[in-house]
């Protein structure tokens, strides 16, 4: 018996006379296991996938119009939400992730795109240099969407194949692009469809490229080409997409702010698989626990995150898993009910002959991976400028003992180590004189026991990062150990930064 194929164009005159067959992805993995691969072929011709999560890499071209006298936009805002102007005199492209200059991390683009979509008025600041051609130097309006000539969504990167989850080891509160990490691996936030996720049904980018037609937030839209980061050696694919914001919908598109870390966009994306042959079918019946990610821990803040454990959706979706012998929530960031509602509102647009689909005019690579940024200029580290000669005193010592030290040293912070030389603790002048005010005898009554500490390899810029946010001044540097080898203080950095700047104005100069 001959293999069954189809092409596009037979589906599509299947769409038109009302005889195609639609099934969302989640429900293939069973027909195909009910089946088999090549009568799954027969029997369906189009999966439905659909992706609704939080895609940052997103944003919108506008085209304001001239104003009378006319305007050279240098900077604009919408509602206090800059967009980037460089492009001509009343284009912008308004990122989802930019920050509103008066709400902080409250408002951005995303909900800037989400309220033009809602039909709401928005208010418009500009101002320009002054030209011959355009000699107007700012203006203030209100408009809505249906006032700009075009309004086009695109996404550099959007619909990853799938993401990493993450969670957190230190011991506190960590704000994310992958939401609110508790301390102690307390809970793991993940992201993607799982089963539904456009580009896992479509491995090999067969019917997935260029020229693809798409549901993007409930327009028809394109597949622009691979998108940005791009990385399917590592199941990291990710796709470049566009569409009409004036025939989108805000049931499918939300703006969203990230607690502690800025604002983003919530995009519904769904991309019609077309069932060609058995291949096909058989690809299209992944289920959540044939796709497999990994635990990040985004305690450790470098560009190689250490993997904690791989675990598949499936597990991810049970809303529990184990690390290190503990059971640990599991949260999606993505909304599983929206995903799904993106492939059925698209089943109902084929069903009902007002969605065909589109033969990719170029495949998707396959070869690329993500490099990293080349750094021709490193960060100095906590090694290169720790002061290494570092007084320490026994947990047993006294008050009187600690302030000699103090005296003796000139240091106005010394770490407290125990019997077996690893730190326990820190004491500062400021301890001494509130003990001698009190009348403590022993150092232990009053150093500080929860130090925060610094690693010798750890980028100064972190460094900096710890004392700004603990509001301290200087921070004992450990080996793996817990042995004091260093200290690292607020003056030393100070003296760091004031040689840099004055080489740099040398250079000028």
């Amino acid at each position: 018996m001959a293999e069954t194929e189809k092409s596009i164009e037979e589906i599509n005159e299947r769409i038109e006379d009302g005889s195609v067959r639609v099934v969302t992805a989640d429900r293939m993995s069973e027909i195909v296991r009910e089946l088999g691969a090549e009568e799954a072929a027969k029997e369906v011709d189009v999966v439905t996938t659909g992706t609704f999560g939080p895609m940052c890499s997103s944003g919108v071209f506008i085209n304001f119009g001239h104003a009378d006298p006319p305007i050279k936009m240098q900077r604009v805002w919408l509602n206090d939400v800059e967009a980037y102007t460089g492009i001509a005199a009343v284009d912008a492209y308004l990122g989802a992730a930019q920050l509103s200059e008066d709400k902080a991390t409250e408002y951005g683009g995303g909900y800037v795109i989400e309220d033009l979509v809602a039909g709401k008025p928005i208010e418009i600041k500009a101002i320009g240099y002054g030209t011959d051609c355009y000699p107007r130097k700012e203006i203030e309006t209100t408009i809505t969407l249906d006032d700009l000539n075009q309004a086009v969504m695109l996404n550099p990167r959007n619909a990853y194949q799938r993401y990493a989850s993450a969670t957190n080891s230190t011991d506190r509160t960590l704000y994310t692009y992958m939401g609110t990490l508790l301390p102690d691996y307390r809970n793991v936030n993940y992201s993607g469809a799982g089963a539904l996720s456009p580009l896992f049904n479509d491995l090999d980018f067969e019917t997935i490229g260029a020229g693809t037609r798409i549901f993007l937030c409930g327009a028809k839209g394109y597949v622009v080409g691979m998108g940005t980061q791009h990385d399917p050696v590592d199941r990291f694919g990710t796709l470049m997409v566009a569409g009409d914001l004036k025939e989108m919908s805000a049931e499918f598109l939300k703006g969203a702010t990230f607690y502690g870390y800025g604002v983003t966009l919530y995009v519904g994306l769904g991309i019609p698989i077309p069932v060609l042959n058995k291949g096909i079918a058989k690809k299209t019946a992944i289920s959540d626990a044939d796709i497999v990610t990994e635990v990040i821990d985004y305690g450790v803040c470098r560009r190689e995150r250490p993997v904690v454990r791989e675990v598949t959706y499936e597990e991810l979706k049970s809303g529990i898993i184990e690390i290190e012998g503990k059971e640990v929530p599991t949260s999606p960031l993505s909304s599983f009910y929206m995903a799904k509602k993106v492939a059925e509102e698209l089943t109902s647009r084929i069903e009902r002959g007002e969605f065909l689909l589109s033969q990719p005019v170029e495949r998707l690579p396959r070869d690329t991976v993500f490099k990293p940024m080349k750094e021709t200029k490193g960060l100095p580290l906590v090694k290169d400028m720790m002061i290494r000669e570092v007084k320490t005193i026994s947990e047993r010592a006294s008050i009187a003992e600690a302030a000699k030290l103090i005296m003796e040293t000139q240091s106005t912070h010394i770490p407290v180590i125990s019997g077996d030389g690893k730190l326990v603790g820190i004491v500062t002048a400021w301890d001494i004189s509130t003990a001698v005010a009190k009348r403590h005898e022993g150092l232990a009554e009053i150093m500080t026991r929860k130090v925060i500490t610094a690693d010798s390899a750890e980028p100064l810029e972190l460094v900096i990062r710890k004392l700004e946010r603990y509001n301290i001044s200087a921070l004992p540097v450990t080996d793996g150990n817990g042995k004091v080898i260093g200290m690292v203080t607020s003056d030393e950095i100070s003296k760091l930064i004031g040689k840099r700047k004055r080489w740099q104005w040398k250079l000028r100069i």
